[in-house]
């Protein structure tokens, strides 16, 4: 499937701040607005409404498109959110075949991801009656009973919570066909509630907290005993390790447990296998800060060297290629990723940016707001380069001047390979309020190609808004989407000639 999403002039509009900008094809808007959410609110758009656009897109668009944008978004940008609302929208909009089905088996990926989806099934069928999902979707039915194939008793244990639809529902109303002897008596355990209690980090220090202590002493030593248990055990996956050592830290662990924790922070195919989004490393990295420990150092060391491994094969930035990369410190970029996070889209951006330059050998960073500023940094040390650039953001203001980036490589006669800019691309000029035609991207860029005829320009779109501040796929201008380290995959792909659009639409159902 190859999508034609060139723009025409009428399909200018204005950004949120009230600049010109281009409106994208449905394909191109479904897969900015997906790559770009938790469905949480955004600074300019409420969740609810992000919601709405997505749904209001995907009668635009065929069928298999959205099928491979579900598909994708789970096993490539690793959400999980996004794509059970697209395969589920997908069976109230197609039938026929088994596309619906194929769809949620690849998508499903945790037991709980069964109940998730018919917990939005219900919802976005507003179903309300005491039987709120009798009779769904033939084909939901089928790729569901399929999924409950994939797991064995601990996965389904780890994930059997007290929602509103409980993995006993679930089995009941998709009836599974059990492919052995023991996968029935498994399915019976779920039907009896008698699934073994997994052995997790939670159900384990849960227990511990139940426990009556002589001393605080005592209790304190429990807890150190039981953290080194279950870094013995190869229980504690890499999230959970990150998310966790804070805790471990301050539970005074062994210098052993801690080379062990560092070793499993260094592999390699841990961290691929774990298919961590980069700002998790971020918020493990801020919460070591806060700790003080003879080891703090140690670890923040490791996921240093961890967070690289998503760029390791990076092809295109050696000594003959000139990278430009600019991050937007602008007041619409502070805004966090979800109610929960304290990672921002600033965060993001600023993340992504210094992952480039740690892969870029001949390269100028900076940020812009009011102004431009380049700011020179050592290309390792991608989490801490982050935070240098955060402490310094009310240096250029919190306007969304980009085009000041192009001006001063053209001022400059600076003659870049690749410019690279992370943004909400909400992009106006702030000094003459948009009334100047000279001082948008647009124009700056059709100048800077006068000088430097063969640079590409990259928008870095982080937040999903649905429009650009210029033709996107014209003129060297591309456009990629998302928080993932996948972004880095497709801008491989656009190095070789593909774009965002070829990927999903090679995606295998």
């Amino acid at each position: 499937m190859k999508f034609n999403f060139t723009s025409k002039a009428k399909d200018t509009m204005v950004n949120h701040e009230g600049a010109k900008a281009f409106s994208m094809s449905p394909e191109m808007e479904l897969y900015a607005a997906i790559a770009t959410t938790m469905l949480s609110d955004a600074t300019y758009e409420k969740a609810d409404e992000r919601m709405g656009r997505i749904l209001s897109l995907l009668p635009k668009v065929k069928a298999e498109f959205v099928a491979k944008l579900a598909v994708y978004a789970r096993k490539q940008m690793n959400l999980r959110t996004a794509p059970v609302l697209l395969a589920t929208e997908l069976a109230k909009i197609h039938s026929g075949d088994s596309l619906v089905s194929r769809t949620v088996e690849h998508i499903v990926q945790r037991p709980d991801e069964i109940m998730e989806l018919l917990a939005y099934y219900q919802l976005a069928n507003k179903r309300t009656a005491a039987k709120k999902l009798n009779k769904i979707s033939k084909q939901l039915q089928k790729g569901l009973a399929g999924s409950f194939n994939k797991f064995d008793e601990y996965q389904f244990a780890k994930y059997n919570r007290d929602a509103e639809v409980k993995l006993r529902d679930a089995l009941f109303l998709v009836h599974p066909k059990a492919k052995d002897e023991a996968q029935q008596v498994l399915f019976n355990k779920i039907a009896k509630q008698e699934l073994a209690t997994p052995y997790t980090w939670e159900t384990e220090l849960s227990a511990l907290g139940q426990q009556q202590f002589a001393t605080p002493e005592e209790k304190a030593l429990a807890f150190s005993c039981k953290w080194e248990e279950l870094i013995d055990s190869g229980k504690l996956g890499y999230m959970a390790l990150l998310r966790n050592l804070r805790n471990i830290l301050t539970a005074n662990v062994s210098a052993a447990h801690i080379r062990k924790i560092c070793e499993y922070l260094l592999n390699e195919n841990a961290v691929a296998k774990s298919k961590q989004l980069p700002f998790r490393f971020l918020a493990a990295y801020r919460e070591l800060k806060e700790i003080s420990s003879d080891y703090t150092s140690l670890l923040m060391d490791a996921l240093e060297t961890a967070i690289t491994y998503s760029v390791k094969n990076l092809k295109g930035f050696d000594l003959e290629t000139k990278v430009v990369i600019a991050c937007d410190v602008s007041g619409s970029m502070q805004k966090p990723v979800s109610a929960k996070s304290k990672v921002l889209l600033y965060d993001i951006g600023l993340l992504l940016g210094m992952l480039l330059q740690y892969k870029s050998q001949r390269v100028v960073s900076g940020m812009f707001g009011d102004t431009w500023k380049i700011v020179t940094l050592a290309r390792r040390g991608v989490l801490a380069n982050v935070d240098a650039f955060y402490k310094r953001e009310g240096e250029v203001g919190y306007s969304t001047n980009a085009y000041l980036v192009l001006h001063d490589l053209v001022q400059r006669k600076y003659i870049a390979d690749k410019v690279m800019i992370f943004t909400d691309v909400q992009l106006w000029d702030s000094k003459t309020g948009n009334t100047s035609t000279h001082n948008t991207l647009a124009s700056r860029w059709a100048a800077y190609k006068q000088i430097a005829p063969k640079a590409k320009l990259y928008l870095f779109d982080l937040a999903g808004y649905g429009n650009a501040p210029l033709r996107v796929e014209q003129n060297d201008v591309h456009l990629i989407a998302g928080w993932s380290d996948k972004v880095f995959d497709v801008l491989q792909a656009m190095e070789n000639g593909a774009d965002a659009l070829e990927m999903i639409s090679a995606i295998e159902l």
